[in-house]
């Protein structure tokens, strides 16, 4: 009877092995193509090309001074230059 569950355990941790390993490589696997695809994929238009969103409502003049504001301290950072900083600024305002 040891003999048995000795072999039901062995065979138990190989299964898991092997289940671990086949779902590791899975992972890498789909993180290539991912990584792959997102080389390959087409380039994004260009924002002055691109049709400006639509005017948001009146009624959320709040939520617009918050962007505004987030968008200021991202100037001040050095993170967007003045020609992004004026882009967003446009559509925000919708204008």
């Amino acid at each position: 009877m040891p003999g048995l569950i000795r072999g039901v355990a062995r065979t138990a941790v190989v299964a898991g092995t092997a289940t671990a390993v086949s779902n590791r490589v899975t992972r890498r696997q789909q993180g290539r193509w991912a990584a792959q695809q997102a080389y390959e994929a087409p380039p994004v238009q260009q924002a002055s090309q691109a049709e400006p969103p639509p005017a948001p409502a009146a009624s959320d003049m709040p939520s617009k001074i918050e962007q505004l504001k987030q968008l200021g301290e991202l100037k001040d950072q050095g993170v967007l230059t003045e020609a992004e900083f004026e882009e967003q600024k446009r559509t925000i305002l919708g204008s």
